[in-house]
C-alpha cells in the first residue's frame, strides 16, 4: 500500500501520478480521504487538549487533598474527560480502519519514466531476441499439433470444465522437463534458493502481496467441511482461504512481520507451482488451447531487496527470465508496460513475450515488476539499515516462466513435419537426451 504520509503530505502530488494510470483516477475517493484526515487532526488536537486539561486536574485534586480541601468538582471533570477521551479514541480507531481500507484500494504509483498509456497499445518494445521460424510445410498451432503429444483438451474439460487441460505421455514429459530445467538454471546459474510452498494461503497473505481485496472474484476460494467449517466438530469459525495465483504470493510472505538484517538481503526465492485464477483473461479470448487457463504452472522469481538495489535487481530479474528464453531457442521480445497495463502493486513492469507462429505475433510468457515498498508495508516487512532504523525492504517477482506457455511456444516454434517435436540442446539432459519428442504410437 502507499504511505498515507506522502498523500498527506502532498495530495495532489500523489493524485497526479494515480491518473498516469488513469484519468480520472478511480481508486481513491478524495472528498471522503479529506474529511477523514481533517475529523482525524481535529479529533488529535482535542485529545492532546483534554490530556492537558486531565493533568493539570490531577495536580490540583492532590494539592487539594494534601490540603484537607474538596476536589469533588474536579474529580467529576475528569470523570467526564475520561469519557469523552474514551469516545475519541473510539472514533479515531474507526478512522483509521477506514483510511487503511480505502488505501487497500489504491495501486501503486508509477515510477518516472514508466511510459504513460491506457491499455497495452501504449506499451513500449525495447528489444528482440531470435528470429521467428519458417517452415517447409503447413505449421500446427499447438492444438493441433499437441494432439498427438498428449495435450487433451477433451479430457480435461470432462474432468473440470473449460480452460483445463490433461496432460499425458510426450505433452506431460516434456511439460516437466520444462519446469526443472528452470529451477536447475534459476538455482545454479542465478543464485535463488528453490522453494516449495502451499498452495492455499490465508486472506491476510494475499491482503499482503495485493491480490486482496481488489482480485478477490478472480481467485479460488478453499472451504473445509461440507458447510464451509473446519471439519473438527463443525463449531469453529471457517478461515477465509484461497488457492494461490502464484507462488509469488507464499514466497514474497515469507517475510511478512519480520524485521530482516541488512546483511540478509538481497533474498533470492524461486519455486514451481500450479496456479489458480478464476477469471483467466477476458471473457471470450483465447478459449482454445492452453493459452488462458484457471490451472497452470509457472516457476516464479522473487526478490527480497535493499530499496537502493531495487531497479539493478528488476534488471537482473528481467535477464534471468530471458537466459531461459534464449535456451530454449524460443525468439522473443521485451516490451516495457504503460502506465495503464501496469499491475496493481507494481511501480514499474517488463514482459517478455515469446513468438507463437500460429497466431504470427508474440505474448505475454513472463512478467517482472518492481512493487518497491508497496508489498513490504502491506506485510509490515523491514530491515534495520545502517543507521540502525527500520526500512521497508523492496520486492520484486518475475515468472521464470510460465510453463504452460513454453510448452505451447516449444510445440509451435520447434514442430517437424512429421508431427515429431526438435529438443532444444539445454532440455535434452531432462528427457535422456533426447533430441526429438515424438507423438504417442
Amino acid at each position: 500500500m502507499l504511505d498515507i504520509a506522502l498523500l498527506r503530505r502532498d495530495l495532489p502530488a500523489a493524485i497526479a501520478r494515480l491518473e498516469r494510470r488513469r484519468r480520472p483516477q478511480p481508486f481513491l475517493d478524495v472528498a471522503r480521504f479529506g474529511s477523514l484526515e481533517a475529523e482525524r487532526k481535529q479529533l488529535q488536537v482535542r485529545t492532546e487538549e483534554l490530556q492537558a486539561r486531565r493533568n493539570a486536574l490531577s495536580k490540583q485534586i492532590g494539592q487539594l487533598r494534601g490540603q484537607g480541601g474538596d476536589a469533588a468538582a474536579e474529580m467529576a471533570e475528569v470523570g467526564r474527560i475520561g469519557d469523552e477521551q474514551k469516545a475519541g479514541a473510539a472514533r479515531l480507531e474507526a478512522i483509521q480502519v477506514e483510511l487503511h481500507a480505502m488505501l487497500m484500494g489504491v495501486p501503486n504509483l508509477p515510477q518516472d519514466g514508466v511510459p504513460d498509456g491506457a491499455d497495452e497499445t501504449a506499451n513500449v518494445e525495447l528489444r528482440r531476441w531470435g528470429t521467428p521460424p519458417r517452415f517447409d510445410f503447413p505449421p500446427k498451432d499447438h492444438v493441433d499439433a499437441g494432439g498427438a503429444l498428449g495435450l487433451d483438451f477433451e479430457t480435461g474439460a470432462r474432468l473440470s470444465g473449460a480452460r483445463f487441460t490433461f496432460l499425458r505421455g510426450p505433452a506431460a514429459r516434456l511439460h516437466r522437463a520444462l519446469a526443472q530445467f528452470m529451477l536447475d538454471l534459476h538455482t545454479r546459474e542465478h543464485g535463488y534458493t528453490e522453494c516449495y510452498t502451499p498452495y492455499i494461503v490465508n486472506r491476510e497473505v494475499l491482503e499482503g502481496t495485493g491480490q486482496l481485496p481488489k482480485f478477490k472474484d478472480d481467485m479460488f476460494w478453499v472451504y473445509r467441511g461440507g458447510d464451509g467449517r473446519a471439519a473438527a466438530g463443525g463449531s469453529e469459525e471457517p478461515a477465509e482461504q484461497y488457492l494461490i495465483s502464484t507462488s509469488e504470493i507464499s514466497l514474497t510472505n515469507t517475510v511478512r512481520e519480520q524485521i530482516l538484517k541488512a546483511a540478509d538481503l538481497p533474498i533470492k526465492l524461486t519455486a514451481h507451482s500450479p496456479c489458480f485464477r478464476s477469471e483467466a483473461g477476458s471473457a471470450g479470448r483465447d478459449t482454445r488451447g492452453m493459452i488462458r487457463q484457471h490451472q497452470f504452472d509457472k516457476v516464479e522469481m522473487v526478490q527480497i531487496v535493499h530499496p537502493e538495489a531495487s531497479a539493478a535487481a528488476l534488471d537482473e530479474m528481467v535477464g534471468h527470465a530471458e537466459r531461459v528464453l534464449q535456451a530454449l531457442e524460443l525468439p522473443y521480445r521485451v516490451v516495457q508496460l504503460c502506465t495503464g497495463d501496469m499491475g496493481f502493486g507494481a511501480a514499474r513492469t517488463y514482459d517478455l513475450e515469446v513468438w507463437l507462429p500460429a497466431q504470427d505475433t508474440y505474448r505475454e510468457i513472463s512478467s517482472c515488476s518492481n512493487c518497491e515498498a508497496f508489498q513490504a508495508r502491506r506485510m509490515q516487512a523491514r530491515f534495520r539499515n545502517a543507521q540502525g532504523k527500520t526500512e521497508f525492504v523492496h520486492t520484486l517477482n518475475g515468472s521464470g516462466l510460465a510453463v504452460g506457455r513454453a510448452l505451447v511456444a516449444l510445440i509451435e516454434n520447434h514442430q517437424r513435419a512429421d508431427g515429431s517435436i526438435a529438443v532444444p540442446p539445454a532440455l535434452r539432459p531432462y528427457l535422456d537426451g533426447a533430441e526429438v519428442v515424438r507423438p504417442l504410437r
